[in-house]
């Protein structure tokens, strides 16, 4: 008898439940493990922010760990690494995350350290000042990045003036001038329960958990859930030449899924067109035509709105026929997807799921988003069956799909002169104001 596949093998049962006041706790118990990731995710990021407040809940993130009701900065870093843990936290444009991560035997001191920073953060005016030097520093080497101002670049063209165009550093102006109230006022605005997810994977035992969730998040204030509008897809062509570079960085895309939509197909057309050495992103573009050295495809989502992403590092004089050849290959995959190319990609995913269900950290932050984004946990084998299902001729309707929308498109690094009207043409991008 053939022995059954890992990927249908056991894993791990999730034990979800609501506090009275909305706050929800999920517990993932991983059996022979010594270690625990507990994280707090809050519906609540840099989308949710009015302009005339861009980039404030970054600003949160650093300065809540400047102080509490019951400690100090010193205090809150001490108490983490006495017992060998990491710390830390990031800001996204549609949530917010506080992380730890340690052995399971302390757990339960994790949960009242992270609902210490997240409910009593006492913003000291004499942190502020300090932080705001930190974050100024943090926001040059930002504008230092040639990839992560194309990012930004990209966003802008794809989603035009909606929030989540905007990026999360938020502007300069802002960090320069916000105050210990604007602050105070966030937290207490959009850190409310309904809009927390308390999740913690690894050897625990899920009943002193949620007691603990129970005793340190009961008494979080209630409110309305944090919404975002749908970002309505635009296109277009952005570039910006940066002195000092000698490479040329792309990232151009199309409207995928968002957060929530259960639908396979983003990821695997992502995987089927860049993921691996054998791709036909790589295979052609750097291996046969050496029209690059760095190329990736990703599906990211957002709870407003999803991308289509290809990113790559080209000779300047080769960006224009390396974007004009991505499109090619996306029209190629349109008209017919190989077999062995959706059995590759479905097999990287399955893998992949895979693994975040043995990996303490992904499997947080894959729950945790999932539950943000549709108040429930999809099974595991549910998601590799809606994954093997798909055959060839959806994913080449989905290929498809995507190049009836515009493309959007940014450059930056060394930009040549004329570049934007050359990837107009290639990629048959219309002008767009």
């Amino acid at each position: 008898m053939p022995s059954p596949s890992p990927l249908a093998g056991a894993h791990p049962h999730p034990d979800l439940r609501t506090l009275p006041n909305g706050v929800r706790a999920l517990a993932w118990p991983l059996p022979g493990r010594a270690t625990v990731a507990v994280s707090v995710y809050v519906q609540a990021g840099s989308a949710h922010e009015p302009r005339h407040a861009s980039g404030l809940t970054h600003v949160v993130e650093h300065m809540l760990f400047k102080g509490t009701a019951t400690r100090d900065a010193r205090r809150i870093n001490a108490d983490a690494e006495q017992l060998g843990a990491e710390a830390n936290a990031h800001t996204d444009k549609d949530h917010f995350a506080l992380h730890l991560r340690g052995l399971a035997e302390h757990v339960e001191s994790f949960v009242e350290q992270l609902a210490d920073l997240l409910i009593a953060p006492t913003f000291p005016p004499g942190e502020i000042e300090a932080e705001r030097q930190v974050l100024l520093h943090e926001m040059t080497e930002v504008e230092d990045d040639p990839m992560a101002i194309a990012f930004q670049l990209f966003d802008r063209a794809s989603w035009g003036l909606h929030a989540a165009a905007r990026p999360v550093i938020g502007e300069r102006a802002l960090l320069e001038r916000f105050t210990r109230e604007q602050l105070v006022a966030l937290v207490r605005e959009r850190f409310t329960a309904p809009n927390v997810v308390v999740v913690a994977a690894g050897a625990l035992d899920p009943e002193a958990f949620h007691r603990s969730v129970a005793r340190h998040f009961g008494a979080l204030p209630s409110g309305p859930v944090n919404t975002l509008t749908v970002a309505d897809w635009r296109g277009g062509v952005k570039t910006r030449d940066l002195s000092g570079h000698a490479q040329t960085h792309l990232v151009l895309g199309l409207p995928a899924a968002r957060l929530g939509e259960d639908t396979p197909l983003p990821a695997l057309a992502a995987a089927c067109l860049g993921e691996g050495m054998g791709s036909p992103l790589m295979d052609e573009l750097r291996e046969k035509r050496g029209l690059l050295y760095y190329a990736a495809c990703s599906h990211d989502t957002l709870l407003c709105g999803g991308q289509f992403v290809v990113e790559a590092s080209t000779a300047p004089e080769q960006a224009a026929e390396a974007a004009g050849e991505v499109r090619r290959l996306l029209q190629r995959l349109a008209a017919h997807v190989p077999a062995e190319d959706l059995q590759r990609a479905q097999a990287q995913l399955a893998v992949r799921r895979v693994r975040a269900l043995e990996e303490p950290g992904r499997l947080v932050e894959d729950s945790a988003l999932e539950l943000l984004a549709t108040g429930r946990l999809r099974a595991h084998q549910e998601r590799l069956a809606d994954l093997r299902r798909v055959d060839a001729q959806d994913l080449q309707a989905y290929f498809a799909a995507l190049l009836r929308h515009p493309m959007a498109v940014a450059a930056t690094g060394r930009v040549r002169r004329g570049l934007a009207a050359q990837l107009r043409q290639v990629l048959e991008v219309p002008l767009i104001p």
